[in-house]
């Protein structure tokens, strides 16, 4: 898909043109361009001027994700983590975001932290939900800056580290868009709990890492 297709389709998208967007992306998908799939599969998942369909979601993730493309793969995993469009299957979530996790797809890592840290579709082992946490809080993903957070507050999977638990919730709660508003309060709510039992000078080494923290 060249630069010129995709400003198209993001030209198209800006402009609320959604019936241009599905025919850019539909002439390249047919091509086999797996990103274009993807953005397909988007595109019914969120029913972007056509009739929602998880069910044509996934066909089209299951085109991408079984070209190798990240996004699709992490897409696909989580449209059996919840039943949409096909039958729940955990298992087959965690498989699905093992795939992407392991190209370095940030969400795929805290998605795959989320089932190991449950124990959906995956025997629950908090030590490797904390490596897939820490991968994708490196990157900047502010969920999984929360969840790591929280794992060093309650000690799971690693040495409990009130520190390091306030230094992850801040950075989330400077991490989350002004759309996932919910999430951020939920963070702040607990990184202001956490802050209330900690004293001055493990307030300032917490934020002396966060002003230090940089994305990986």
């Amino acid at each position: 898909m060249s630069e010129e297709d995709w400003a198209a389709a993001r030209s198209a998208r800006a402009r609320g043109d959604y019936e241009t967007e599905l025919r850019i992306y539909r002439r390249l998908a047919e091509l086999g361009d797996a990103r274009a799939q993807d953005n397909i599969g988007v595109i019914y998942e969120r029913g972007l001027g056509v009739p929602k369909s998880f069910a044509e979601a996934v066909k089209w993730y299951r085109k991408a994700a079984e070209q190798g493309e990240a996004n699709a793969q992490n897409n696909l995993g989580v449209m059996y983590e919840t039943g949409h469009g096909v039958s729940r299957d955990p298992a087959e979530a965690v498989k699905w975001y093992r795939r992407a996790a392991e190209q370095g797809d940030a969400h795929a890592q805290h998605n795959l932290g989320n089932m190991y840290e449950s124990g959906q579709g995956v025997a629950q082992d908090y030590v490797e939900a904390v490596a897939w946490f820490r991968k994708a809080a490196a990157r900047g993903h502010p969920m999984a800056q929360a969840n790591l957070g929280v794992m060093y507050e309650h000690g799971h999977g690693l040495t409990k580290d009130l520190v390091q638990a306030y230094m992850w919730l801040a950075l989330s709660v400077a991490g989350f868009p002004a759309s996932e508003a919910k999430n951020r309060g939920i963070a702040t709510r607990n990184r202001d709990q956490l802050a209330a039992t900690l004293s001055p000078p493990q307030i300032a080494e917490a934020q002396k890492l966060v002003r230090a923290w940089r994305p990986r």
